[in-house]
């Protein structure tokens, strides 16, 4: 689980700014929302992390931090040479980096074996962070990048860290003999990570591969063989059928959701087609399905989303869902995240970060749960958590509080 992220100069993000999801200690959690960093620690973070703010405030490139950080860990080898990076600064014209750094727990990876707390620990404490530069107009370059482990008291250590001359340092966890002239090819818009992982042996590279892998996201995520930096792309419903039609644990939990929510639809099954495979959805008192193309938007909506939603808790990985209410009812939400408190259901820890304007929604989250966006006069980002602002209670009625403006982040009229 991510528990800290830090953007800078990053879209409408220009200042520093922390989303730290740290749970106090005396904070109760009767209903198991909150996951341990690590095993045996006392520290938590929530399972479920909620956006809200006015229209183009910057819920979305707060997402897209994260979201660009899985495809920069797990994807950028596939990039071109000469790819410009998926990422702008903030639009001012300024020349200084872009910057994005996120504190994560992970499982251990072989080498790093010998630093774990105790024998039954299974994860630990990692950071990592990117710098991006270069002169105004240009395509953004890697200044630097560094993964850090960190223990469970004392200071950090590097994993590797490598400078804006391309030049790595490596580390007994991140061993370097044997791959200098992979290194001496290292790219400015690709990742040490993603390069690293294309070699079996290098063990490590593959832990922290994985880990970006497990994070899914409907901003970025799409398959390796699309442009990723054509936004409009996006993922193709082609893709999407065959991601479901490969899983047939997937349809059993979409069939499974079906059958408890009551939207009218009993179950999902595929027909073949000269296209490939195509969903059709089978509805109470109907005697035939529903094809696909025919359906609501806001069923194929849901038909998208649950897809990231299963593979992230299948994983214990973390989803990223930008306007997860555009389409879909505001009664299905707190079912959504209901699967991801319950540890039933998300035996994992997975995670879900999500970001949308259905302020109903707040009488579903707990404090630790809701962040803001609001931008200044200059269209500048802040981002901050209702548990920073001073004198909310917990027994609040954080929907009715926000709409009356209270917390900010509310659009302005007149």
């Amino acid at each position: 689980m991510i528990h800290r992220l830090e953007i800078e100069n990053f879209y409408s993000i220009r200042e520093t700014q922390v989303i730290d999801l740290r749970v106090g200690a005396k904070v109760p959690d009767e209903e198991g929302r909150f996951g341990r960093l690590r095993d045996g620690s006392d520290l938590r973070v929530p399972k479920t992390v909620a956006f809200f703010g006015a229209n183009a405030s910057g819920k979305s490139n707060v997402l897209k931090a994260l979201a660009f950080i899985e495809w920069f860990l797990a994807d950028s080898f596939t990039a071109a040479p000469d790819e410009p990076l998926p990422l702008w600064r903030f639009a001012d014209g300024n020349d200084d980096p872009v910057r994005i750094k996120v504190d994560f727990d992970w499982l251990v990876s072989q080498p790093l074996s010998g630093e774990l707390p105790g024998p039954e620990s299974r994860v630990a404490r990692y950071i990592y962070e990117v710098k991006f530069g270069g002169e105004s107009g240009r395509p953004l370059q890697i200044l630097s990048e560094e993964l850090r482990l960190q223990p469970a008291s004392g200071k950090s250590r590097r994993i590797f860290e490598r400078s804006v001359s391309g030049e790595v340092q490596g580390s007994v966890y991140f061993p370097l003999t044997g791959f200098g002239q992979v290194l001496s090819k290292l790219r400015g818009n690709v990742s040490l990570t993603s390069t690293m992982a294309q070699f079996a042996e290098h063990e490590t590279s593959k832990a922290f591969f994985d880990w970006a892998g497990y994070i899914t996201s409907n901003i970025f995520n799409i398959p390796i063989d699309v442009n990723p930096f054509v936004r409009e792309e996006g993922i193709s419903e082609e893709y999407i059928f065959q991601f479901y039609k490969k899983r047939p644990r997937l349809v059993d939990g979409l069939n499974g959701v079906l059958g408890r929510v009551d939207i009218g639809i009993r179950s999902m099954s595929f027909r073949d087609t000269i296209f490939g495979p195509e969903p059709q959805f089978h509805h109470l008192g109907l005697d035939h399905p529903i094809q696909y193309r025919l359906e609501s938007e806001g069923t194929r909506q849901f038909f998208r989303v649950y897809g990231h939603i299963w593979q992230s808790i299948e994983n214990g990985g973390i989803a990223v869902l930008d306007e997860i209410d555009s389409t879909i009812h505001p009664i299905l939400l707190p079912e959504i995240l209901h699967w991801f408190h319950d540890p039933v259901t998300n035996p994992h820890q997975a995670q879900l970060w999500i970001s949308g304007h259905s302020a109903s929604l707040l009488e579903e989250l707990k404090k630790e749960e809701i962040f803001f966006t609001e931008k200044d006069s200059q269209g500048r980002t802040k981002v901050y958590g209702l548990k920073d602002i001073e004198g909310v209670r917990r027994v609040d009625n954080f929907y009715q509080k926000y709409l009356g403006g209270v917390y900010g982040a509310v659009p302005r009229i007149g």
